[in-house]
């Protein structure tokens, strides 16, 4: 009965446009007060501040606070000018180049939408200017986008990692291999697709060592965010969460003192636009925590568990089932709620079939970060809609070929648990 309310509640006002924060906590609430043999209200506001309570999850703000820092700071400016005069003179290169700025920023903020904005401001119009359909720039970008929370430093990981109580080192790590293949697998679906375009093919620069030299010179203090925060980490100087303060610190001071392109009388926008960011992010968290905490107390983990089971003993077929499941919810569903809700009901279903943690954490991500390229929630595609004027319909369709190799590659990360192992186990 406590399972039946809890789901029909949070649907029902789902449907009702009521923000996923409140479904969640109202549902919660809904199934304390009107439900037989439901815990009292008062576990509402114990779980609430339990969720709260956790010093990894300051890591969120921190570096959404550094990614909107490094975004203002022109780094992102930077970083593309930089993959531009290495490979834009190659054939397709645009193409290329797009991806590869993805990935250093990837590097830097650990957001997929906040990838999608600030290289898709840079890179659309620019891929338009030389002979790319800004339908295929835009499917392009809010594709590649994905990789922001893959490579890290990624938030859905921390969340991941504070939910389920794994390493988050370990999960930044796990990262590292499946991201670096989903942006050769876009690189390859983009040289496919561009292959009869003659316009864009033909590269509009020659490589030039110079420029090279000074590209990588203006983008020199964005290209060590990664070395500094992942090398921080990695040698115990401080904690992911130090990290982000790290982060935080050291994009301020490059972006008002050595490019110059924040003005400190813009640093309150900046704050209020992050504060903003992280307070939704935040509400998700404590009231996914009180949700998922009554869905443990109802057994509905262990039921789900017991049912999936059920159908089959078959490790294969129940990690397809699973995938299936949660490429259906991040279609629905935002990210960080997601992860918050679905970590302790899936997990030990992957447990008693013998998948790692840390594999489950990366399954995990990558079938959500699918989620921000498909409709009808698709954060990626709106915010590459809003940059480029090309409508949802018409982008949902041009990502489809970059959808079936993200299927084919998660299928990859799925049955593969050595692509996610690999380097944790080095560390």
């Amino acid at each position: 009965m406590i399972a039946a309310v809890l789901f029909i509640s949070l649907i029902v006002l789902l449907f009702m446009s009521v923000p996923i924060g409140i479904c969640l906590g109202l549902a919660t609430m809904i199934v304390m007060l009107f439900v037989d043999g439901a815990p009292p209200l008062v576990l509402l506001a114990r779980s609430v501040v339990t969720g709260a309570d956790s010093f990894p999850l300051v890591a969120v703000p921190l570096f959404v606070l550094a990614g909107d820092l490094m975004q203002s700071g022109g780094m992102s400016r930077r970083l593309v000018a930089f993959a531009n005069a290495l490979i834009g003179h190659i054939r397709a290169g645009l193409a290329y180049v797009n991806v590869l700025a993805c990935v250093f920023f990837a590097a830097i903020s650990g957001s997929s939408p906040a990838t999608v904005a600030a290289i898709g401001s840079n890179m659309i119009p620019e891929m338009e200017k030389v002979g790319y359909s800004r339908r295929f720039s835009s499917a392009l970008t809010a594709s590649s986008g994905m990789i922001g929370v893959m490579i890290p430093p990624s938030i859905p990981f921390i969340i991941y990692g504070v939910t389920a109580e794994v390493s988050i080192g370990k999960l930044f790590l796990a990262g590292v291999i499946p991201g670096l293949m989903f942006a050769v697998m876009f690189m390859f679906v983009a040289r496919f697709l561009l292959r009869k375009e003659e316009a864009a093919l033909d590269a509009k620069q020659t490589f030039s060592p110079a420029s090279v030299a000074s590209t990588f010179r203006k983008s020199f203090w964005a290209l060590l965010v990664p070395g500094i925060i992942l090398g921080g980490i990695y040698s115990g100087v401080f904690t992911p969460t130090e990290a982000g303060a790290v982060a935080v610190v050291y994009a301020a001071f490059v972006g008002i003192f050595i490019y110059k392109d924040i003005k400190v009388s813009e640093l309150p926008g900046v704050l209020a636009q992050s504060a903003l960011t992280s307070g939704t992010i935040l509400v998700l968290v404590v009231m996914a925590a009180a949700f998922g905490r009554l869905a443990t107390l109802a057994q509905i983990p262990a039921q789900l568990a017991s049912g999936l089971t059920s159908i089959s003993d078959n490790p294969i077929l129940i990690l397809l089932l699973i995938n299936l499941l949660l490429l259906l919810i991040g279609m629905f569903m935002e990210t960080i709620s997601s992860i918050i809700i679905m970590t302790p009901i899936l997990l030990p279903v992957a447990a008693a079939i013998g998948v790692d943690p840390i594999v489950f954490g990366v399954i995990l991500t990558v079938n959500l970060a699918i989620g921000f390229c498909t409709p009808p929630l698709g954060v990626n595609l709106f915010v590459a809609s809003g940059i480029s004027g090309v409508s949802i319909e018409r982008l949902s369709v041009a990502v489809l070929p970059f959808f079936a190799g993200m299927l084919l590659l998660l299928m990859a990360v799925t049955y593969v648990p050595a692509l996610s192992l690999t380097l944790p186990s080095l560390w």
